[in-house]
């Protein structure tokens, strides 16, 4: 039996919306406002939402909003109804996502047509994505989050050899796949009209590069290249997409990783604001200690171009070599021309801090 989400406030509406509804065999999930409606949707997955475009605490502009972000619910039919036909909102409608729009009061069998053509383009849609994906069918429908998943990529996915300072993908390219890192690390980074980087992640083992463009469907925001001699599994878009579709474990743990990526960013931008240049470069070695060395071993050295380090500080390599100088007659590192050795982790994170 097919579930239909109904999000209406029940005021000044056909009372028998949900009645017809059930009469054609479908089970009716009601919410009675945008904020419960947004919430049942997440929680129940349901094969189609009908949303009043006036409904209270959120809007139907609002939930469709909130709805096609999420890759829990984007691909999820969505149809507005409204008491009113205004252009505006219709033309609004469409624009944002939604795939039909319907004027109240309305013909109970046109409406029943309406639902139906939305449950079997679906259908169609997820036939078809069975056929070409062969590799996708493959996934367990249950995981209890990445660790599972890891293993069967790296048995499933080919992998491919990236030499020190080879460039996975440019910013502005359309995503292709979904990469994982099986070893070495990975600086992702932008670029300015004037040529100047900006590291914005460096990324190592069990790390992925590049979903959130897959997931928004948009062009690389920035770019990524081998920091080192790495290992990567990459993923095709539609299997990664077909994936996230049908596991529910898979996708939540994606949703924390973008939740994770936009508060980091904001740490950077309110780090490069306020904090001096002396602390950024202490919290740039302790991100590059935790990257070589997660297991927490201090004292070992790690291979980091001075452009790189300032890359990520986001200041002159002078002015990084200038601190640099500063911590190693302080006691705190060790360097060559290659290399930098954190000799006291505890004065650095103090420092950090």
């Amino acid at each position: 039996m097919k579930t239909i989400l109904l999000i209406e406030s029940g005021q000044g509406h056909l009372p028998n919306t949900s009645e017809v509804l059930e009469l054609a065999s479908y089970q009716v999930l009601q919410a009675g406002n945008g904020v419960l409606g947004v919430e049942l949707a997440i929680q129940s997955s349901p094969d189609l939402i009908l949303c009043d475009i006036l409904v209270p605490e959120l809007d139907g502009f609002g939930v469709l909003h909130i709805l096609k972000k999420n890759p829990l619910t984007e691909r999820i039919p969505f149809i507005f109804m409204s008491e009113k036909d205004k252009k505006g909102d219709f033309r609004k409608g469409m624009s944002a996502g939604a795939d039909d729009y319907l004027i109240k009061p309305f013909d109970d069998t046109n409406f029943l047509q309406a639902v139906e053509m939305q449950l079997k383009k679906i259908e169609l849609q997820q036939a078809e994505a069975a056929k070409n994906l062969h590799p996708a069918t493959d996934f367990p429908q249950e995981t209890k989050g990445l660790g599972e998943l890891q293993v069967l990529l790296a048995d499933k996915y080919r992998t491919i050899d990236y030499a020190k300072k080879q460039v996975l993908f440019w910013e502005g390219e359309l995503p292709t796949c979904l990469y994982y890192i099986i070893s070495g690390k990975i600086k992702v980074f932008k670029t300015d009209p004037a040529g100047n980087e900006y590291i914005t992640h460096i990324c190592s083992q069990g790390d992925y590069i590049g979903y959130s463009n897959l997931l928004e469907g948009t062009t690389y925001s920035t770019s990524a290249e081998a920091m080192e001699d790495s290992l990567v599994c990459t993923i095709r878009k539609e299997d990664f997409l077909f994936l996230l579709y049908h596991n529910h474990d898979v996708a939540n743990q994606f949703i924390k990783m973008l939740s994770t990526d936009v508060v980091h960013q904001e740490t950077r931008m309110m780090n490069l604001a306020y904090h001096s240049v002396r602390k950024r470069v202490a919290e740039a070695l302790l991100l590059f200690q935790s990257k070589y060395h997660p297991e927490g071993i201090q004292s070992r050295e790690m291979v980091i171009s001075r452009e790189d380090l300032s890359n990520l500080v986001g200041a002159s390599k002078e002015t990084v070599i200038r601190v640099l100088s500063d911590f190693k007659e302080e006691g705190l590192i060790k360097t060559t021309k290659n290399s930098i050795t954190v000799l006291n982790f505890t004065k650095l994170l103090h420092l950090k801090n």
